[in-house]
């Protein structure tokens, strides 16, 4: 197929890749399709929906490797869902009536848009798949090829995806800082809340990074400095069901021997449990427009830094959230190879006309391929089976 012009869309919450990403495909067709014209769509469907975009120019192009060296996106995220046109029409990007998929497929064709890169999760891609599946029912022909990005590693069938691991590192970095607040007070309480709504697979992936560091460390137990008062006490994910009255009893005892107490919470964990007593007690709990609820709304670190703050006696509690620290991170070096490796795949996708999100595929071996849009999906669940998990909760004694 003859391609003219590129769209690139970056979606969804950040992810330490998406400016990285933006460079990477920016360099790479600039590599081999040098006349194509690039553009990029401002703050995702957003951006697609309103017209806006930025054309990436000659200096662009030939300094797109910047990107590398930030987080965040410089074309912009937004959360925007195309099948909630209520959602749509109440902040004024489409009109009363109209769908949200034709508008936004119809402005793709009047921008003449040949190739539409999408870096975001499985529901940032597989719109894209939507507004190519209607676009052909037009007669024109849109090839999307997306590159997987959500810090919760949650994409089936995607072994890995972009800025993951990263954001493991990055909040690692955060849990160094914060757990040296162990010795403000004599019964210390430290919960570190990570993100992840429905996998655990980051707050796992941190405590793992932790653990590391701190295995790395030289402490001085003459001088007050202990690896045990340093150490994680327990790693909290989705997965698993947290038996309050169990873990109470095992953290005492650590309270009880060292003085502190510190846990990684995913910020998942426990939620069904805190929504359906919150709900039997007669209290509405708020949904954003994808049907998620609010997590700000029932604060699930709050929660379970209360319950057991109560239960092992702790005299002061402290709750930090890395998330945003870490999604906004520039990409660490295994990501960049990961990155670029993908970008690399996406463009020979686009020439070839073959659509589908770029990962490696666990369903076939974990090849680097463009898997099939139908085949994507989100909320993959964190194997929390896994022998490196299990080899952690053993070390830090919650198994």
């Amino acid at each position: 197929m003859t391609i003219r012009r590129v769209a690139m869309l970056t979606a969804g919450g950040y992810a330490p890749c998406l400016s990285a990403a933006v460079g990477d495909l920016i360099e790479r067709y600039t590599e081999v399709l040098p006349d194509v014209e690039l553009i990029g769509y401002r703050h995702g469907y957003h951006g697609v929906l309103t017209g806006s975009y930025t054309v990436f120019d000659e200096e662009t192009r030939k300094n797109a490797g910047i990107l590398r060296n930030f987080g965040g996106s410089p074309i912009g995220n937004s959360r925007v869902k195309l099948t909630n046109a209520k959602n749509l029409v109440e902040r004024g990007l489409v009109k009363e009536g109209e769908n949200p998929l034709e508008v936004a497929a119809n402005r793709l064709k009047e921008d003449g848009v040949d190739v539409l890169h999408t870096i975001g999760g499985d529901d940032t891609n597989t719109t894209a798949a939507d507004l190519a599946a209607y676009l052909h029912e037009q007669g024109y022909e849109l090839i999307v090829v997306g590159l997987p990005k959500t810090i919760d590693n949650d994409i089936v069938p995607i072994r890995q995806s972009l800025g993951a691991q990263t954001a493991a590192e990055q909040a690692s970095i955060f849990g160094q800082n914060i757990i040296a607040e162990h010795g403000s007070n004599p019964r210390m309480l430290i919960v570190h809340e990570v993100m992840g709504r429905n996998c655990g697979w980051l707050t796992a992936a941190a405590a793992r990074d932790y653990m590391a560091w701190h295995a790395e460390q030289t402490f001085l137990p003459s001088a007050g400095l202990t690896p045990e008062r340093w150490a994680i006490h327990g790693v909290y994910v989705p997965e698993l069901h947290i038996d309050l009255d169990r873990e109470a009893a095992r953290l005492k005892k650590v309270m009880d021997e060292i003085g502190c107490v510190n846990i990684f919470l995913s910020e998942g964990a426990g939620v069904d449990d805190i929504v359906k007593e919150l709900e039997a007690s007669g209290q509405e709990v708020a949904r954003d427009p994808f049907g998620h609820v609010k997590l700000d709304t029932i604060n699930p670190g709050a929660y379970f830094a209360k319950e057991f703050g109560a239960k092992i006696d702790a005299e002061k509690t402290m709750v930090q959230k890395s998330g945003y620290f870490s999604r906004s991170a520039k990409a660490n070096d295994t990501d960049l190879a990961l990155i670029k490796s993908m970008c690399d795949v996406a463009v020979e996708a686009a020439q070839a006309g073959t659509p589908g999100v770029v990962g490696h595929d666990e369903e076939r071996g974990d090849e680097l391929r463009v898997i099939e849009f139908p085949r994507i999906a989100g909320h993959k669940a964190f194997d929390a089976s896994q022998p490196w998990f299990q080899d952690l909760l053993k070390q830090i004694g919650q198994i």
